[in-house]
């Protein structure tokens, strides 16, 4: 709100400064043309052009010099305005100095395009980097961090970045976010001990405050402080949504256990028996490997 009210007080500003200067008759139209360094003033032609083409100003009449002065100002003036209406109200000389949100893209192309178009869209608090090459950022007054769909590509870097950042500011981190994480993968982390020890040292001390799945037949979806809830398409669910919602629970479910909800709900699998067994201690070290 505050670079659009900027933006409204710089084009009233301009406006009112490009009257003032029709009536100082600065605003001519042959100016630009002009092909030596001079310009027009009051119909006057004032220190510009061929040195013998030059007019001499009278020491006595002081109001052309005194009115080119200003003359000078009122463009400067224009100017600053002029770039701070390209720039949308943002001035480029304002250096922020309090708390920032730091938003990290997976590679610096991302961050460089993100820095270009958005720069004059976010408030200047906002600023963006990557996760990869050198980190040159200063992140002393980082308040908040948010990592922009991180691959797992980018997992050893996240985690440096989490603990550098926690290393720099404490208790004045005040949250991390990741959006759309994918930080394990079969090709990169694998499934195997370094998979499971990434996810102890950064995933599961996560609290997914907000998901969406869409499945073949419906969706799993969760808004935190809720649960973990599983829906099937129905026309005629009675809320009228098209959903109906068939499982609750307090934790992400890993693929095969959506499933087997499914299943079960249209009765084409039997609820599992409860109880200790060889068969159900495989089926949960099975599910805890797909939850990797």
């Amino acid at each position: 709100m505050d670079g659009a009210m900027k933006l409204a007080e710089a084009k009233v500003e301009l406006r009112e400064l490009r009257e003032q200067m029709a009536e100082l008759g600065m605003m001519n139209d042959e100016e630009d043309e002009s092909d030596d360094d001079s310009f027009m003033f009051d119909g006057e032609l004032i220190a510009g052009g061929n040195e013998n083409e030059q007019q001499d100003i009278s020491s006595t009449d002081k109001s052309v010099m005194i009115d080119t002065e200003e003359a000078n100002k009122l463009t400067q003036r224009e100017e600053q305005l002029l770039q701070l209406i390209a720039n949308e109200g943002t001035d480029p000389s304002y250096e922020w100095k309090g708390p920032v949100m730091r938003i990290y893209f997976p590679d610096e192309g991302s961050a460089a395009l993100a820095r270009r178009d958005w720069s004059t869209q976010v408030p200047p608090c906002v600023q963006f980097s990557s996760c990869g090459g050198v980190q040159v950022a200063d992140i002393s007054n980082d308040s908040i961090i948010i990592f922009f769909c991180p691959r797992a590509s980018e997992a050893e870097s996240v985690e440096e970045i989490l603990y550098k950042v926690e290393e720099v500011r404490g208790e004045n981190l005040q949250l991390s976010i990741m959006v759309n994480p994918l930080l394990v993968d079969m090709g990169v982390t694998g499934f195997g001990m370094a998979g499971r020890r990434l996810r102890e040292r950064l995933i599961d001390g996560l609290i997914p405050a907000y998901y969406l799945r869409t499945l073949p037949w419906g969706a799993l979806t969760r808004v935190w402080p809720q649960l973990f809830t599983v829906w099937q398409e129905d026309e005629n669910a009675p809320d009228g949504t098209g959903y109906r919602m068939i499982k609750a629970m307090d934790r992400l479910p890993s693929n095969p256990e959506v499933e087997d909800i499914y299943d079960i709900e249209n009765g084409d699998m039997n609820v599992p028996k409860e109880g200790p067994g060889f068969l159900n201690a495989l089926g949960d070290f099975v599910n805890g490997m797909t939850r990797l």
